[in-house]
């Protein structure tokens, strides 16, 4: 509620500008947006909670107790750590199947009312593989009206050049599917020998296994995708040659190490709350708080990196 209603001051200002319903606001985004944030506190709220309750314990002495009784620390842990795995499988799942479908309405949401500029365009200077022996390359692309400049097609065999398709402007029709090639010219190189065809005022229907959607880039695409189709994303990028798969990598490794945390966090809760100390559970709290903030903090900073 709290991370709600900081949210909504922020972006007040562009539900208002853009007339936005209550209806849709809520329907939309913030439905969407809980699942979200849950899943990015969780491992937060398992401390805080393991730390409230264990430092009760220690307060009314009946830790103590059970440790005098014969039980070992091992022994209490035990419940700590069932329940601990219960909540990180919740959350792997809810990090690999539901957060990233909710996660992408509300990043549709926020691309379309709050942060306009969220999409980037691979526009420049843009070399991919479509096949294991050709490779393309085009010097700009435009998503006004899906072309691409300076065209060239390179096929290999045997690791030589044997043939080039270059095209001054590449557009794509959207009606058929196919891309069109104006003033075209196609180069076949043959050991000692080359055959040149030019093409001037000539205009070329053909079909490329690569669409105008796969140069846009939404900053927060990963987010948007199930770790289904993020391992596709990632088999794709790296088949093509592109440079982008590297943080679709870490995004697919994080959605199983922040679940792990949970259980690492539970049992640093217990080992901090479970001694009976003259601050009692303030002290213990303020402790979880600092080290949880320092957990956050450390896993943005280790992501970025």
């Amino acid at each position: 509620m709290i991370a709600i209603c900081i949210d909504f001051f922020e972006k007040v200002d562009k539900f208002l500008s853009d007339d936005l319903t209550f209806g849709k606001i809520i329907g939309e985004y913030y439905v969407n947006f809980v699942p979200w944030i849950n899943g990015l506190l969780w491992p937060l709220f398992a401390l805080l909670a393991v730390i409230f309750m264990t430092s009760r314990l220690a307060r009314n002495t009946e830790i103590l107790a059970v440790l005098s009784a014969g039980v070992s620390y091992n022994r209490i842990l035990r419940p700590y750590i069932i329940a601990a795995v219960i909540l990180s499988t919740l959350l792997w799942i809810g990090n690999n199947y539901i957060i990233p479908k909710s996660s992408r309405i509300k990043n549709e949401f926020e691309s379309e009312y709050i942060r306009k500029g969220n999409k980037k365009t691979l526009s420049s200077d843009v070399h991919f593989y479509i096949s294991p022996t050709e490779k393309v390359y085009f010097r700009m692309f435009s998503t006004r009206d899906s072309s691409a400049r300076s065209f060239r097609l390179e096929r290999f065999e045997d690791n030589k050049l044997t043939y080039v398709l270059k095209s001054n402007k590449l557009s794509f029709q959207s009606n058929s599917g196919k891309w069109q090639m104006n003033d075209y010219e196609e180069r076949y190189i043959r050991d000692d020998s080359e055959n040149l065809i030019i093409k001037r005022d000539v205009k070329k229907d053909t079909i490329f296994p690569f669409h105008p959607d796969d140069f846009i880039r939404y900053s927060k695409q990963m987010e948007m995708m199930t770790t289904a189709d993020l391992r596709r994303f990632i088999k794709e990028e790296e088949y093509k040659g592109l440079d982008t798969a590297d943080k679709y990598l870490i995004e697919l490794y994080r959605r199983t190490s922040d679940p792990i945390t949970i259980i690492i966090l539970t049992i640093m809760g217990v080992c901090i709350s479970s001694r009976k100390v003259r601050g009692g559970v303030g002290l213990h709290l303020a402790t979880g708080v600092i080290l949880g903030a320092a957990y956050v903090i450390l896993s943005k900073f280790a992501v970025t990196f």
